[in-house]
């Protein structure tokens, strides 16, 4: 049996190690595969392993030999699951690896937004030592305790963060399609979510009730002092809108971790805009969080070989 990764780097830049896949088989590891190679490389494969490459119906159609995908991710929005379904193709990803990892990113970009630790440590180094205090600090800075902390979407990371948030004494406001039973939060409609949120975080998949849910309308209801926290998909956010009302001080800030286009275009108006920390897609990144990625993904493939089914993803 030959398995395949067609985009191992992501995941695997060289601190862990692919073995276990060994285990099934024949392997061969890609670092990256272009769209055009896609077919050239998964070939003879029985087992192919993505995780942003493409593997649609041109494809599929090409490789009568695959049999499973598992994707290294926890969407699967990169497979023809419908394709595959009529293929009789096993198609599995990776849920909630990155919870905690997720989380702990939404609180250090809030963190640094309202203390500024890295410019303050900037100013530590030279700034500080001329000054004529025993303290220098630019304001405002600001307290997170007695905030509205308000959380778009509540599953496994939404609740993780709600934790965070009681932790630092916030008020934790809630909206979702489904409730919990959870009275550690209030649960609310949209509109007051929008309206009296001092944080609005988003823990949404991206679906076509979600597409640009961060708009001009929706962002007219909020505070001109509220922060808004990205750290699910780009898509969610109409990204010229929040880069004018950063401009023009209808909200405070904006905080993400990704980007409708990944790496962005240049032009992406967000990169030039005032109060907008942005990181580089890393929240799923920690090493704890990739390596349990690589272990969930090794073993949905081995019970796959053994006539299981693990995490499949099914029409």
């Amino acid at each position: 049996m030959k398995t395949v990764i067609l985009d191992a780097k992501a995941l695997n830049p060289g601190d862990l190690s692919w073995d276990d896949f060994r285990t099934l088989g024949e392997l061969d590891v890609y670092q990256r595969t272009d769209p055009q190679d896609v077919v050239k490389r998964a070939k003879c494969a029985e087992i192919v392993i993505t995780n942003k490459v493409v593997i649609g119906k041109n494809e599929m159609e090409q490789l009568p030999e695959c049999k499973y995908i598992g994707i290294l991710a926890t969407g699967y929005n990169v497979v023809d699951i419908e394709e595959a379904s009529k293929r009789g193709i096993t198609v599995t990803n990776v849920p909630a690896y990155s919870t905690d990892s997720v989380a702990q990113l939404v609180f250090a970009l809030l963190l640094e937004n309202e203390h500024r630790v890295a410019r303050h440590n900037e100013l530590s180094h030279g700034a500080w030592e001329k000054h004529d205090m025993f303290c220098l600090y630019e304001s405002p800075l600001f307290e997170l305790s007695g905030k509205t902390f308000g959380i778009f979407g509540y599953g496994s990371i939404g609740t993780a963060v709600a934790k965070i948030a009681n932790a630092f004494g916030m008020r934790v406001l809630c909206y979702s399609r489904t409730k919990k039973a959870d009275d550690t939060v209030t649960w609310v409609d949209k509109e007051t979510l929008f309206r009296e949120s001092d944080y609005l975080s988003l823990h949404c998949p991206l679906t076509p009730l979600t597409d640009k849910l961060i708009n001009n309308d929706t962002i007219a209801l909020m505070k001109k002092s509220a922060v808004i926290i990205n750290t699910t998909r780009g898509g969610t956010v109409d990204e010229q809108a929040v880069a004018s009302a950063l401009s023009e001080g209808r909200i405070r800030a904006f905080l993400a971790d990704v980007l409708s286009t990944e790496p962005p275009k240049p032009t992406n108006p967000l990169l030039k805009a005032p109060n907008c920390l942005i990181t580089p897609h890393i929240a799923w990144a920690t090493i704890e969080a990739r390596s349990r990625l690589m272990k969930e993904a090794f073993l949905n493939a081995q019970a796959y070989t053994e006539g299981k089914k693990r995490n499949v993803i099914e029409i």
